[in-house]
């Protein structure tokens, strides 16, 4: 049979449906880059029964093979020795650092061999194998829309074919049902990347700029009677979850995806315009404005996500619940506001769901879906002085990450990230276990 390289849109209805078990024997990995993901996949093509090889930093090489020697998981000295035998090699490295390590290593790739990457953002990634694999080389990208802190298993996981013949791509599947992912076909890397800007990029700045604002205003907001109740433990939850982690990741989500710009752009607009209104308290043409975003956005005909508003008010870490105050919810309404101007329907972005984009949507169709609340909201954003001057914080820091991001400022990014970061640095362990938590229990709701 002829395996020549096949379109994408002929490739997945026309593959042959062979088993894992034909290429567990025959097929070795090999990863370059053995960080927190890395290894997480290592051990997962291991424990499959696959033969698994990595290379990291030299410094890191004793610490490494402690660790990873009980999984049968070989360490190599460099990304030569793995590029020169692996069947499928896979660029598992910062986002920032992909095209130094790929010029390096991949013209010595074997013959034939298939190449992946694990960034986040693919359209970089594909024009770096591009420049530097060689022309026989099958590109068959992935991205694991889950952190460190999950098992692949269960999770999902989008599979992208760029330069693959019929053999190659299943091979890919294969590996893939074998660790039990729930893998996601995309036929394309422009359309995983529009996705992934709406669900990573903007989302984390939604919230990354509720951190900056809580920091600059000097309080924590658990403390702080505006932002106690059940949408507000899930904002400040997926706030900790999302600087527990490492600044170089959201960085590279935010300016190496170039479709983000355009979309974190629209935000701050949305988040701007919205505000103006607020203080010249225009209630008609907020409320207008509002109510046709979520006329859009919330038709009757898309599924609902329906959070479980026990559930969310359980997990709370303020000591007095009791004294709840309305809040204006200007993060979620300039979303929403958002979605609507783009002509996004989020809805049918998660296919590309990430924990904390299913929480941002949720909440959202949470508070738009609730008449009363939504009216409390409106009215609060309108007219309730007291939090105004949080508003005003909360403008003030989406206009500093939106500028960041439109200078492709990565070590701005890093910087603005981690001085938010050492402000919670208490509560970013706690906050990310709650929020393992609450993400466990609203989806099992």
């Amino acid at each position: 049979m002829d395996y020549g390289l096949w379109s994408n849109s002929n490739l997945k209805s026309h593959i042959s449906h062979l088993t894992s078990k034909q290429y567990i024997s025959t097929m070795n990995i090999g990863i370059i880059g053995l960080g927190d993901m890395g290894r997480l996949y290592a051990k997962a093509f291991s424990k499959a029964g696959y033969q698994v090889s990595g290379c990291d930093l030299p410094e890191n090489r004793a610490r490494l093979e402690d660790e990873l020697a009980p999984f049968g998981i070989k360490l190599v000295d460099n990304g030569h020795d793995i590029s020169r035998t692996s069947d499928l090699i896979i660029y598992s490295v910062e986002a920032d650092r992909l095209t130094q390590v790929v010029a390096e290593y991949g013209p010595f790739t074997k013959y034939g061999a298939i190449v992946a990457g694990q960034t986040s953002v693919k359209t970089p990634e594909i024009e770096t194998f591009e420049k530097y694999l060689p022309a026989d080389a099958q590109i068959i990208t992935f991205h694991a829309m889950h952190g460190p802190g999950f098992e692949p298993k269960g999770q999902k996981l989008i599979l992208i074919p760029h330069r693959t013949d019929k053999k190659a791509y299943q091979r890919m599947v294969d590996l893939f049902t074998a660790i039990e992912s729930d893998i996601v076909e995309i036929d394309n890397y422009h359309e995983h990347d529009k996705i992934v800007a709406d669900t990573q990029a903007v989302t984390h700045v939604g919230f990354e700029s509720m951190g900056t604002a809580w920091k600059e205003a000097g309080f924590f907001p658990w403390e702080n009677a505006s932002y106690i109740g059940g949408i507000d433990n899930v904002k400040i939850l997926t706030t900790l979850r999302i600087f527990s982690y490492k600044a170089h990741v959201y960085a590279g989500l935010a300016i190496l995806n170039p479709y983000a710009r355009q979309q974190v752009k629209r935000y701050a607009i949305s988040e701007s315009e919205l505000f103006k209104l607020m203080i010249k308290e225009e209630e008609s043409a907020f409320r207008s404005r509002l109510y046709r975003a979520r006329d859009f956005v919330f038709h009757e005909s898309r599924k609902p996500i329906m959070l479980n508003d026990t559930v969310m008010k359980e997990f709370s870490l303020s000591q007095k619940p009791e004294l709840q105050k309305p809040n204006s919810h200007l993060s979620i309404l300039s979303m929403v506001d958002a979605w609507y101007h783009l002509g996004v329907n989020p809805y049918d972005n998660l296919i590309c769901q990430t924990p904390p984009f299913r929480l941002r949507l949720g909440i959202a169709e949470y508070l738009f879906k609730n008449e009363e609340l939504l009216e409390e909201s409106i009215e609060t954003a309108l007219y309730d002085k007291t939090i105004r001057g949080d508003d005003l914080e909360f403008h003030s820091a989406v206009r500093e990450w939106s500028s960041i991001i439109g200078y492709g400022d990565m070590e701005g990014y890093k910087k603005h990230f981690n001085d938010v970061q050492a402000f919670f640095h208490g509560r970013l362990e706690e906050g990310n276990k709650q929020s393992a938590e609450l993400i466990r229990r609203l989806m099992m709701a």
